[in-house]
């Protein structure tokens, strides 16, 4: 009977690596006012996919949209506040 033996190191992850960091944690944090708009917008969407969107559902995708440009707009600004020495705009 032939043994059978691994030829590579293992591709499990290492403990250091199971959880964020806390840049990665600040990121998330920074980034979440356009995820939840994000989400908003997919829900809204999700919502006409078996049906014929009512001017309802068309008032509430547009304002999701809206929510997601003007996150999208906040989270450009403050990195480029923080960009600028002195934090000058």
């Amino acid at each position: 009977m032939k043994t059978i033996a691994a030829l590579q190191a293992l591709v499990t992850a290492t403990p250091s690596d199971a959880e964020p960091s806390d840049a990665e944690l600040d990121a998330i944090d920074t980034e979440m006012p356009l995820i939840l708009a994000d989400v908003a917008l997919l829900d809204a969407e999700i919502m006409t996919i078996d049906r014929t969107p009512n001017e309802l559902d068309e008032q509430r995708i547009r304002r999701a949209r809206r929510r997601v440009l003007a996150a999208r707009r906040d989270l450009a600004n403050r990195a480029a506040t923080l960009a600028l020495p002195g934090g000058a705009a």
